[in-house]
């Protein structure tokens, strides 16, 4: 058993971990330029599978697997079964937090974009009718985006910030906020000040879900990678 003064040696705020995951998200960011010189539409899928393919790498080297950030056993059907309701629970807090930023930024005088935003439309736009593009585009949502950046902004994030900030009040809160805020900056780029709206509370929305289903990622790449599913289909039928 511990004793109180070990306890709360081990209690303090660890800031290396946060400093940890600051270096990892700009090394997520610092490489999109360069896979951008290469290919500007999928400089950021690029980037980030960069980035985690070299934080597996590091965490291995610590002694740290996935399993510890998200990626739970799933041993028999009963608990394989039981992510159909988390994932519709984590969906139900997905349609919350874009009411939220649709009510609230009508509020504001915010609308949302007529159609795909310019930067959107430069990187998607070529989807609408093409089959080959949108199986493309398929292929990268469900590695890059559902797998990716879960793994990434809800699985490592999460886990590492609140592991970082110790017994610090509020520290749930601040592990869920801080990577959403990173989240919905990575979208800004090519989807503007909507965008970054959106997809952070979206980020916070996942990030809640996270942590309300005790650290499963599984619900959480369902629900991000059908949502996107819907959303290229739309763009491929002309729709959106």
């Amino acid at each position: 058993m511990l004793s109180k003064s070990q306890a709360t040696e081990t209690a303090k705020p660890n800031w290396w971990l946060v400093l940890e995951v600051l270096a990892f998200s700009a090394l997520a960011f610092g490489t999109r330029p360069l896979f951008a010189m290469i290919t500007w539409k999928f400089a950021g899928p690029l980037s980030l599978l960069f980035t985690l393919t070299v934080l597996t790498i590091y965490m291995r080297r610590k002694g740290i697997g996935w399993r510890q950030m998200g990626f739970a056993q799933l041993p028999g059907w009963k608990a394989k079964a039981m992510i159909l309701p988390k994932a519709l629970g984590t969906f139900v807090l997905f349609c919350l937090a874009v009411a939220i930023v649709l009510l609230g930024g009508e509020a504001i005088g915010l609308v949302q974009p007529d159609g795909l935003p310019d930067g959107a439309q430069d990187r998607w736009g070529d989807v609408e009718g093409n089959l080959p593009m949108l199986l493309l585009w398929l292929g990268v949502v469900w590695t890059s985006a559902a797998f990716g950046e879960e793994m990434f902004f809800r699985g490592y994030m999460v886990t590492r910030i609140e592991d970082g900030l110790g017994d610090l009040r509020g520290r749930t809160a601040l592990a869920i906020a801080i990577p959403a805020m990173i989240f919905g900056f990575a979208h800004f780029y090519y989807q503007g000040l909507w965008g970054f709206l959106m997809t952070g509370m979206i980020g916070l929305a996942f990030g809640v879900a996270f942590v309300l289903f005790k650290r499963n990622l599984w619900p959480i790449i369902l629900v991000h990678g059908a949502i996107d599913t819907i959303n290229f289909v739309s763009i491929y039928r002309g729709e959106a």
